[in-house]
């Protein structure tokens, strides 16, 4: 497996549709103090990490669950601990005698903690692994998104309220279209200190770079919960720089603009002024987009260089 050695940069949209891609715990789409509505780095990541484990890759920081085999709880279900899942994924409990390069092994053989780190704190294991994949926040930038609230009639009666006599009603809690989009750093030399310590470790590898790019390209659409129903994959944006070069650039979902008429549109005209000032150390550029619904506005000339496409985010053919 060889190292990972170039930074990359870029932005993942994600289109909602009759769905609530991130609820906050009232059921509502998630939004700030202003009423903009956003989805977390958590909701995000959630989807690739479910992509990943039914890929069989392995995930550490996922819900799993166990029967709880003591107390007046005694075999009832509930969420696995910290400890468990880490014992469920390696075989092993970790004892006061564990070393810490054992765990550390351990934990970068998982998919997730490899891409986005982790905080491991078990027995006297007190690990901070500080992610090579950071992503921000994802806001929505359509601007006519509303929240739908539709009953929902239960087929079954509520026993524990003495007066009720007929079914019970629930609530589905949806925005009618939403369009978010987060930004993305790969920092590829954050786990390199760690090479010392362990003599089979190489570092963040490119077949983890490549595995973290296929979740940001499918892991909502894949997503098929009842919730999430509706939300896609819409948009990616891959700015990869030159092997070992140090460019710092900003939170590109800032410089996007989204607009909607008949189709959708996804203007990346003031994200060419960013990345054209610094084409020199960029070696690739690549614009994924759903075709079928949408258009990405550019300046003519853009996106002609060689390495700089734009393809199908279904199909991965290039569109001309």
């Amino acid at each position: 497996m060889a190292k990972m050695n170039k930074r990359v940069y870029g932005v993942i949209g994600i289109a909602s549709r009759m769905a609530n891609w991130n609820a906050d715990f009232t059921g509502r789409p998630k939004t700030c103090s202003d009423g903009t509505i956003f989805g977390s780095d958590k909701a995000l990541k959630y989807s690739m990490k479910r992509l990943w484990v039914s890929q069989g890759e392995k995930v550490l920081y996922f819900k799993s669950y166990i029967l709880n085999q003591k107390g007046a709880e005694k075999n009832k279900i509930q969420p696995k601990e910290l400890a468990e899942r880490y014992n469920e994924l390696f075989d092993t409990e970790i004892s006061d005698k564990t070393s810490s390069q054992e765990v550390l092994g351990n934990l970068f053989s998982t998919i997730d903690v490899l891409n986005f780190g982790a905080t491991f704190a078990v027995k006297k294991q007190n690990i901070g692994l500080t992610g090579i994949v950071q992503i921000g926040q994802g806001f929505n930038k359509y601007e006519d998104s509303l929240v739908e609230v539709q009953d929902i009639l239960s087929p079954f009666r509520n026993s524990a309220k003495e007066e009720a006599d007929a079914s019970s009603l629930g609530k589905k809690v949806v925005s009618n279209e939403a369009h978010y989009f987060y930004p993305f750093s790969v920092n590829p030399n954050h786990y390199d200190e760690f090479t010392r310590l362990l003599p089979d470790f190489e570092g963040y590898t490119e077949e983890a770079y490549l595995k973290f790019k296929e979740a940001a390209l499918v892991g909502a659409t894949a997503l098929n919960t009842n919730s999430k129903a509706g939300c896609e994959n819409e948009f990616a944006l891959f700015v990869t720089c030159k092997e070992g070069e140090n460019l710092y650039l900003p939170h590109l979902d800032t410089y996007i603009d989204f607009r909607k008429d008949e189709r959708n549109l996804i203007d990346i005209t003031r994200v060419e002024e960013v990345l054209s000032a610094a084409a020199d150390r960029i070696e690739t550029v690549e614009v994924f987009y759903n075709p079928y619904t949408t258009d990405i506005y550019t300046t003519a000339g853009f996106l002609s260089k060689e390495g700089w496409t734009r393809k199908n985010i279904f199909t991965r053919t290039k569109v001309e």
